[in-house]
């Protein structure tokens, strides 16, 4: 690639929540070319191929994936052929064009049995779930395929413009007239904004040397149930918020307990940390409200 040119950025799962996000934050900066079903079929190794072919990206960010997590559970041979088979596809197609890939991962990679954050250097495994089985069998696909030509970036409790996410659903309870909710306060995590999680990924971009396991959740460790209240704080909604367990709330597939993320890589490489959790929020809250003209 000459120095005058712009990088080419592929973006699998462009209609995504957050390949919505990278396409925005990273035009400008970069060539992005958002791709998505039906064009870009990371099941179909040939189809994607052709999309390579056509385009011939410097990088792919890989963000298409099955993330409904209950939905996963249910339907295991469909989560294990789109994130772990397609996303082996995916490693395959760019190791033989020699395009780096920087891959979309998952907390849930981790058993969440542990009591401090993981960091990049504590061995995943062992998922609760169909879902975190699934990505980890990618991450492994790409850490065979391209060892030195790719970026692994694992994210948590997202939110994003559009959604569908937590904050999109709290909010909508809290406009159909619900005051009072109960939200489980046994699992912990790192709340993260799309907005977020797209800035780290630029500054990935911009180190070509960069390789291995990033970790980009926001900071701090909070519940669901805080993570409620302050929503409904920064949007100036008077509901109530009360707690529950996760056993009050049954669902197809585990829940970790535990999953917050330690940011060591970012240190590590002198790369600008994450935002706090409650900070992003605040920032996501005030431009949901200012796009749609209304005073909180």
């Amino acid at each position: 690639m000459a120095d005058d040119q712009m990088l080419k950025v592929l973006i699998t799962g462009a209609n995504g929540m957050l390949g919505r996000t990278l396409t925005r934050v990273l035009s400008g900066d970069f060539c992005v070319i958002p791709t998505d079903l039906p064009e870009a079929d990371i099941t179909d190794q040939e189809a994607f191929s052709a999309v390579v072919k056509k385009y011939a990206p410097d990088v792919v960010i890989h963000c298409a994936a099955m993330v409904q997590v209950d939905d996963c559970e249910t339907l295991r041979e469909k989560a294990f052929r789109i994130n772990a088979e397609g996303t082996r596809n995916v490693a395959e197609c760019c190791a033989q064009n020699n395009i780096r890939l920087i891959a979309i991962s998952t907390d849930y990679v981790f058993d969440g049995k542990s009591d401090t954050p993981y960091s990049e250097y504590d061995a995943p495994g062992n998922a609760a779930t169909v879902y975190g089985k699934s990505k980890f069998a990618g991450e492994e696909a790409v850490r065979e395929l391209l060892p030195d030509n790719s970026v692994i970036c694992r994210i948590s409790w997202l939110y994003g413009d559009g959604g569908p996410s937590f904050v999109h659903t709290m909010l909508k309870l809290a406009s159909s007239g619900k005051t009072n909710l109960k939200v489980v306060n046994d699992q912990f995590g790192n709340p993260t904004s799309t907005d977020a999680v797209a800035g780290a990924i630029r500054n990935i971009l911009s180190r070509r040397e960069l390789t291995g396991v990033f970790h980009l959740t926001c900071e701090g460790v909070t519940t669901w149930m805080d993570f409620a209240r302050k929503i409904f704080e920064f949007a100036g909604i008077d509901c109530t918020v009360n707690g529950c367990t996760t056993e009050e709330f049954p669902r197809p597939a585990p829940r970790p307990r535990f999953s917050a993320l330690e940011k060591r890589r970012l240190r590590e490489e002198n790369l600008p940390p994450m935002p706090h959790w409650e900070e992003a929020l605040r920032v996501f809250i005030n431009q949901q409200f200012n796009q749609q003209g209304v005073s909180k």
